[in-house]
């Protein structure tokens, strides 16, 4: 256990006081804010509604792109992606000349929170949903670091622990299920009940918010189980702090039609087929509850087009909202240059950006389409047990805020 003498640890420009007790910090992956109001107005979160009345209740903002990787990354790290050098799942690799997955730890340009306080002695533990998170967010840590998707690969020389199927009593999860996530909360409980880390990060997969909009009773009934793990960990003497890496929105029409611009298509017309290059960075393994479109997207232009005025012209397109050059783009949101292409294109709230038709795969969507990425997207809850003090002034709460305010800003 961590003692008031510790000293502060300081990390990306930012210092962070040792908890007092345990910390759970958790990541509930597509929570919109609206999922936690439905799920209090139902009676489905006794004991969160109860805390968050005793804590604080507040609303940040997330990262844009409006992703996992990216926000994942900027909350252990407490820094935007133009520091920690992750702005999406896959990106265009203009050194390999090739669009590559961003999960491997050679991306990560600054050291994490969990790390930092690792190698100063804290015990620190990670669980993640799906393994494309998990070498990311225990790049550099000592400590136990293992994914709900893979926990029966896990030993104790690469994740710090083994046997993780016993330890936690439920069989392997299914990726594409709420019991992933639940395995996520399970895993949680168990390691405060054995291990008793300082610091835990949990961090869920976003499978029923892609499905089930707030207030429905599947979306309710993932919130009630979410409830139980929450209360079981407060029980065990932690302190609790949630946020999310992003929200979500449906992206149909009001028949239940996905709104897809095809911005590759669109640009292969203008300009000449395969002259642009779109990059789509929700993209990964996962793609079966999305197909692969999002709200975000960078396009990468041939030489001798102007992308001031490439971007007048993709901005009026139906259905998007915010058409910016590079220089702009990384400005406003805060992204690596080097990373980016030459726009940065933003659909509205019910629309999604893809590539080309041909190469969307629908066929796998059971429910109208929901995604996220863009602007719309950007809202996320902030909820603490512990009630907060004196918070920053004079700008907005972002989700990588959260370490700070449960760490430092708590009474």
């Amino acid at each position: 256990m961590t003692t008031a003498s510790r000293e502060p640890i300081a990390i990306n420009g930012r210092t962070y006081a040792w908890p007092p007790r345990p910390l759970v910090v958790v990541c509930v992956d597509g929570c919109e804010p609206d999922y936690i109001e439905q799920a209090f107005r139902a009676g489905a979160m006794p004991f969160l509604a109860s805390a968050a009345a005793e804590g604080t209740r507040l609303l940040g903002a997330c990262v844009v792109p409006s992703f996992t990787n990216p926000n994942n990354l900027s909350i252990v790290t407490g820094v935007p992606p133009s520091v920690h050098g992750i702005c999406g799942n896959y990106f265009w690799d203009r050194e390999a000349g090739a669009e590559v997955m961003m999960n491997d730890p050679k991306y990560l340009r600054c050291d994490t929170i969990l790390a930092a306080f690792a190698e100063a002695g804290a015990c620190v533990a990670v669980v993640t949903a799906k393994d494309k998170l998990r070498r990311l967010l225990g790049h550099g840590m000592r400590g136990i670091c293992f994914s709900a998707e893979k926990a029966n690969e896990a030993t104790v020389g690469e994740h710090g622990i083994a046997d993780v199927l016993d330890l936690v009593g439920l069989p392997l999860p299914s990726v594409y299920s709420a019991d992933l996530s639940e395995f996520v909360f399970a895993a949680g409980v168990r390691l405060m009940e054995t291990t008793r880390p300082d610091l835990t990060y949990l961090s869920t997969t976003d499978y029923v918010q892609h499905k089930h909009a707030p207030g429905t009773s599947t979306a309710n009934a993932f919130y009630r189980m979410m409830d139980g793990y929450l209360a079981r960990l407060a029980g065990l003497g932690a302190s609790i702090a949630i946020t999310a890496d992003h929200g979500m929105n449906a992206k149909t029409d009001s028949a239940g039609k996905p709104q897809v611009i095809y911005l590759q298509d669109v640009l292969d017309g203008w300009l000449g087929t395969g002259r642009a290059r779109v990059i789509l960075p929700i993209t990964d393994p996962y793609v079966v509850h999305h197909g692969a479109l999002g709200s975000f997207a960078t396009v990468y232009l041939p030489e001798g087009i102007d992308p001031r005025a490439a971007a007048g012209s993709v901005a009026a397109l139906p259905g998007m909202e915010l058409v910016l050059d590079r220089s702009e783009g990384c400005r406003r949101f805060e992204l690596p240059p080097d990373r980016m292409g030459d726009l940065i294109t933003v659909s509205r709230r019910h629309y999604v950006i893809g590539t080309s038709l041909a190469k969307h795969d629908l066929s796998g969507l059971d429910a109208p389409l929901r995604s996220h990425g863009g602007l719309s997207e950007q809202t996320v809850p902030l909820v603490f047990t512990e009630r907060l003090g004196e918070r920053p002034p004079g700008r907005r709460l972002r989700n990588f805020d959260i370490f700070d305010l449960a760490l430092n800003r708590s009474r």
